[in-house]
C-alpha cells in the first residue's frame, strides 16, 4: 500500500495493491482483475478514486488483514449457493454509516456495469438479501457525496447558505440538492439521496440564538404552522412550579411553547407542572416509591408521557431534557434544552408530512436508511445521546422501531 500525504513523504509497501492519499482511494489496474470488467469504472477507481472518509459512507470494506484487495458478496457469506444470483458477483467496496460512525448497509459494485448499491449481509440467512440502487456509477457517488458533504457544511455549491436559518434557506437548500441530484441519475432519484435532499437540510430551519442562553432560536409560529393552531400549548407563569428556576427554559415554554401532541410524546396539559415526585406521589403512588424516584427527582419537572411508561422532564436548575424510564428506573439523556426538544418533535412531523406526499416512498422502500439520515439529522442539531452509542437513547431508538410505524 502506498500512503500519500500532502507535504510528506510517501512509504511504498508492494506487498499491498492499493494507493491511499488524504482524500481519495485508487487502485491499480492489475488490482481489478477479473472483477471489474466496465471500462469507465476501471479508469474511475485508478484514477479520480473514491472518497477515503466520509459521514455517509465508507470504503474500509476494501481493506482486509492490513491488505487491501476487491471480494465478492459471495466471499462474504457463509453459504454463497444461497445467495440471490444478481447478488453473487456484486464487489462489496463499502459500507454506508450509522450516526455514531458504525457501518451499516454493505456498498456493492457491479463490476461489469459499474452501478453502485447497498444490500444488508445476512450471514445467516443469505437467501433474504436482496439490493436498493444507490449510484448508476461511481463517478455520480463521488459527486453525491461531496454534495451533500458540501451542504452540510455550506462550503462549495451551498457556500451561499452559510448563515442563513429558517423554512425558506430550507426549501431553497433542499430543491437546489435535489435538482443536483436529479441531473445525475437523469430520472429516479435513489432514495438514500431523496432522503439527504429532503431531510437533512431540516437541520437548517433554526439558527443559534443572540444570548445562548439556548441551543436554538426557533422562527416565530414555526410549531403552530407544523402543528396547527390551536395545537401548541403556552404556559404561564402560574403553571411552573418552584423548582423550575431556570428562566431561559420558563421563556421558551411561555412565548413559544410546545405541541400537545408529537406523536412520541404527548405534553402535559394539566397544569400546573408537577415535579416527578409529585407526579408518583399524586398520580401512581402504587408504582414506585419515593426511595425508587432519581435523586433529585424534587427538582425535575415532568412535562409529559414518552411511549412505553417513559417520561420527559426538564432538570429545574439545568434546563437539561432526559427521559426517566420507569421499567429501567433510571434516567437517560434526551435533549440539550427544550429549543432542542421543539426541533426534535418538529422534525419528527415534518419527516412524515414529507413521506405522505410521496406516498409512503420513503418508509416503504429505504426504512432503515431513512431512521439513519433522520438520527444524523438531529444530532447535527443535537448530539445528546444520539451518537455515543454507549447506552440506549429514546430518539433513536424510536427512529429504528419500523415495526411500530414511528416514521
Amino acid at each position: 500500500m502506498s500512503t500519500t500525504e500532502t507535504g510528506t513523504d510517501t512509504n511504498t509497501d508492494t506487498s499491498t495493491d492499493i494507493a491511499v492519499a488524504v482524500d481519495t482511494i485508487t487502485l491499480p489496474e492489475d488490482a481489478l482483475d477479473p472483477y471489474v470488467t466496465h471500462a469507465p469504472t476501471r479508469r474511475w477507481l485508478t484514477g479520480p478514486g473514491l472518497p477515503a472518509d466520509s459521514g455517509l459512507l465508507t470504503f474500509a470494506a476494501l481493506c482486509e488483514d492490513g491488505l487491501w484487495r476487491l471480494r465478492t458478496v459471495a466471499e462474504s457469506v457463509g453459504d454463497p449457493a444461497r445467495l440471490p444470483a444478481d447478488l453473487r458477483d456484486q464487489l462489496v467496496i463499502g459500507a454506508l454509516r450509522d450516526a455514531a460512525g458504525a457501518e451499516t448497509e454493505s456498498v456493492l459494485l457491479d463490476g461489469a456495469t459499474g452501478e453502485v448499491s447497498t444490500t444488508y449481509v445476512l450471514h445467516d440467512r443469505p437467501d433474504l438479501m436482496d439490493r436498493l440502487p444507490l449510484a448508476p456509477s461511481l463517478r455520480t457517488l463521488t459527486d453525491f457525496v461531496a454534495a451533500t458533504d458540501e451542504m452540510a457544511a455550506r462550503r462549495g455549491r451551498f457556500a451561499s447558505y452559510e448563515g442563513r436559518f429558517g423554512p425558506k434557506a430550507v426549501t431553497a437548500m433542499s430543491r437546489q440538492l435535489l435538482t443536483l441530484f436529479e441531473e445525475g441519475v437523469d430520472g429516479e432519484v435513489p432514495p438514500f439521496w431523496k432522503m439527504a435532499a429532503l431531510i437533512r437540510p431540516l437541520a437548517l430551519v433554526a439558527g443559534p440564538p443572540a444570548d445562548s442562553e439556548l441551543t436554538l432560536d426557533l422562527p416565530g409560529r414555526l410549531l403552530d404552522q407544523e402543528f396547527g393552531l390551536g395545537r401548541v400549548m403556552r404556559f404561564e407563569d402560574v403553571d411552573f412550579p418552584a423548582a423550575l428556576a431556570h428562566e431561559p427554559t420558563r421563556r421558551f415554554l411561555r412565548e413559544t411553547g410546545l405541541p400537545e401532541d408529537g406523536r412520541l410524546f404527548q405534553l402535559d396539559t394539566d397544569v400546573p407542572l408537577p415535579t416527578l415526585a409529585e407526579y408518583y406521589e399524586d398520580e401512581r403512588p402504587d408504582v414506585l416509591t419515593a426511595d425508587q424516584l432519581p435523586d433529585g427527582a424534587d427538582h425535575l419537572i415532568r412535562l409529559g408521557h414518552l411511549a412505553e411508561d417513559n417520561s420527559l422532564v426538564v432538570d429545574g436548575v439545568t434546563g437539561a431534557i432526559l427521559d426517566w424510564s420507569e421499567p429501567d428506573a433510571t434516567l437517560y439523556a434526551l435533549n440539550t434544552d427544550v429549543s432542542t426538544l421543539a426541533f426534535t418533535l418538529w422534525l419528527l412531523h415534518r419527516e412524515r408530512t414529507i413521506d405522505e406526499s410521496l406516498s409512503h416512498e420513503l418508509t416503504a422502500e429505504a426504512y432503515d436508511q431513512l431512521a439513519t439520515t433522520m438520527t444524523q439529522t438531529l444530532a447535527t442539531i443535537d448530539p445528546t445521546g444520539s451518537t455515543s452509542g454507549d447506552e440506549w437513547h429514546y430518539w433513536t431508538e424510536m427512529f429504528q422501531d419500523e415495526a411500530g410505524g414511528v416514521l
